[in-house]
This record gives C-alpha cells, structure tokens and sequence, in this order.
C-alpha cells in the first residue's frame, strides 16, 4: 500500500487523507461481510470528506473561508466518530477494529479544534 505524505509537512492533511484511507477499506469491509450498505455508505461519506475539507481549506478565498471549511471538517469528523460508536455498539464491528480507529478519530477531531480555535483567535 502506498503512503501519503504531505509535500508541505502539514500533519492534519496527512492525518486526514490516511484516516479516509482506512474509512474506505473499513466501509468495503461492512459491504463485503456484512451486506451492510446503508450505514457503511454514512460512514464513507462522512469519513472521506474530512480530508477533502481539509484538502479544500489550503486554497481558501479568505481566513473566513479557510474556517468555514475546518469548521464543516469538525461536523463531519464528528458524524464520523458517531457511525463508528453505532457500528461498534451494533457489533458490525468488533472491540479490536474499534479500538484501532477510535485514536485515530479522537487526534483528527483535536487538530481540527485546534486549528479551528487557532484561526479565531486570529481574527
């Protein structure tokens, strides 16, 4: 498997593209043993726009903008973490896949409040 890495060393960017990596692999997953298609299709749409929001952030028309799109990036990174409990909770997966995803989530959602945070208090 090839690793993105970011050309600029922006660690949200990295972070974000990988972890829509794994939400890709993870939703083929629920499709593929489980039949699942609904919940897996939320969870794709809302895991894989983290990084394009992100993606799209870097050419901003203005600090505004730029914070719009880490703000929507937060919804969605929230949304994420929110299939992943009901998936885990509903036992289309189990403790270990949970646990090994559920870091990587929580670190998404603290750089993006962080930066979020970061950009109002700049304003």
């Amino acid at each position: 498997m090839k690793r993105y890495r970011d050309r600029n060393g922006d660690a949200l960017g990295s972070k974000s593209f990988e972890f829509a990596l794994r939400i890709i692999r993870l939703s083929r997953y629920l499709q593929k043993e489980h039949r699942e298609y609904v919940l897996s299709k939320q969870i794709l749409k809302s895991g894989t726009a983290i990084g394009a929001l992100v993606r799209e952030s870097k050419y901003a028309q203005s600090k505004s903008d730029f914070l719009h799109k880490l703000a929507i990036a937060l919804k969605e990174a929230n949304e994420t973490k929110y299939w992943l409990e009901l998936l885990w909770q509903s036992e289309y997966i189990d403790d270990a896949m949970y646990s090994s995803i559920e870091p990587d989530i929580d670190e998404l959602l603290k750089l993006l409040i962080s930066s979020t945070k970061t950009v109002k208090s700049q304003q």
